[in-house]
């Protein structure tokens, strides 16, 4: 539905409305979310928990949660402010300080004054919003808070602990609510909450917000995507539940009890080279192999922990790879050794020097390595023995195209290989 001045521009022609105001009254328009939004940018009526606004790029969702929680704040609604972004430099750049972030969608007498040491933002009627991302979920375990906006809830790093934390931490005032900003990904966060009975859904696409984007990013970039699967979720903003070319299906998924008895269990390993907000996560996934003959992933434990070149970081990847190793009685880790080199196995025998260790080295792509693995899970032959939502999504989206390192597929694909050797791929010494 347009807005109302959408309307009287069709009526009259945007140059005769615009030719009407003052060069302050135009200014003032900005501020005016009411008249220049449209009617999907505004919050439903209702009694709902959660606002999910689900939609392609473009669309103006970022405006529009800036605009709930300044509408919420200068109502006296909410005193009490979660921002959860992906990483601080998303929170930062694009809920607060962007174009259409906290700050600038704000008339001065209600801008509130951010201090980013403290990730702290404070209302003049004394509101407070503290930040919190995606790559620090325990951050969330203590704060209490009567209203949450949550921006590209589909890309956070860990979305399920996240997420949970932050409802746990919903729990101030009589009507506690929350508005989730972000373009679609069949991940179980939001398949959850679309099937939520107290989510009210907003959809929408690039093209209901054409008129304030540049015609070129029409003309060169959503043409290009028009009609494929990614062009249907980045712009159209659907919900796609299996990715095309990826090797696995949510259906291959088969949550059970391991058996009593195991013949090996092995703790695969992927480990990041870098430790900062851009860095990779270090896969660790613990498998095993039933007497049965079939595989069960016994546990994922990846993490963005302290990197490999830091021998010194104990309570880092190797320690919480050792410790996967005791726990579940692992005979054998098997870590990949392409960047690291020596120092995997010099930071792993730091930590324990009788831990039986492997070294692979990957010869070939990711989906060739792959392959084998996502065939026992076709064929019905591999089990997780609890639902692990952050590696099946990443089982589930990665494909050989999509430019991301899959750290969790990868460890998974490590452990697996050890139990079902397959020709090929890797060398091991």
């Amino acid at each position: 539905m347009p807005s109302i001045l959408e309307k009287a521009v069709a009526a009259s022609g945007k140059d005769a409305v615009f030719a009407a105001l003052s060069q302050e009254e135009r200014e003032r328009l900005f501020y005016c979310w009411g008249a220049i939004a449209r009617e999907a940018q505004l919050a439903p009526p209702g009694d709902w928990l959660t606002w999910l606004l689900l939609s392609g790029r473009g669309f103006g969702k970022t405006r529009a949660g800036a605009e709930w929680v300044r509408e919420k704040v200068s109502s006296g609604q909410a005193k009490r402010i979660a921002l959860v972004g992906k990483t601080p430099a998303d929170v930062r750049d694009v809920m607060i300080e962007g174009t259409s972030g906290i700050l600038s969608v704000s008339p001065a007498n209600e801008r509130p004054r951010y201090e980013p040491s403290k990730r702290k933002l404070t209302w003049p009627n004394g509101a407070v919003g503290l930040a919190f991302t995606s790559y620090e979920p325990d951050q969330l375990r203590g704060p209490q808070f009567d209203l949450a906006w949550t921006d590209e809830l589909a890309a956070f790093e860990y979305s399920i602990p996240t997420w949970d934390n932050l409802q746990l931490a919903l729990r101030l005032g009589s009507r506690p609510q929350q508005v989730v900003t972000t373009t679609p990904r069949p991940i179980k966060v939001i398949r959850d909450l679309l099937a939520n009975p107290s989510t009210t859904v907003t959809r929408g696409s690039s093209y209901d917000n054409r008129a304030n984007l540049a015609p070129a990013f029409f003309s060169q970039i959503v043409s290009r995507y028009e009609g494929t699967r990614l062009g249907r979720q980045e712009i159209m903003g659907e919900v796609l539940d299996d990715v095309e070319g990826a090797l696995w299906v949510r259906a291959m998924f088969d949550v059970r009890r391991p058996p009593s008895e195991l013949v090996r269990v092995v703790v695969g390993v992927d480990p990041a080279m870098s430790a900062n907000e851009d860095s990779n996560e270090t896969g660790i996934v613990v498998a095993g192999k039933g007497v049965d003959g079939r595989g069960y992933v016994l546990s994922d434990r990846s993490a963005r922990l302290p990197p490999v070149a830091d021998q010194y970081a104990l309570q880092g990847w190797a320690n919480r790879a050792v410790a996967a190793y005791h726990q579940l009685n692992a005979d054998r880790i098997v870590a990949e050794v392409n960047q690291g080199g020596d120092l995997v196995q010099s930071v792993l025998r730091r930590v324990d020097p009788n831990a039986a260790v492997k070294l692979v080295r990957a010869t070939k792509g990711k989906m060739i390595r792959a392959e084998p693995i996502a065939a026992l899970y076709e064929q019905g032959r591999i089990t997780h023995c609890e639902e692990f939502a952050e590696l099946e999504d990443q089982l589930c989206n990665w494909t050989a195209d999509s430019g991301e390192s899959p750290d969790r597929l990868d460890a998974l694909v490590w452990a697996l290989t050890e139990l079902f050797p397959t020709k090929g791929g890797l060398r091991v010494w």
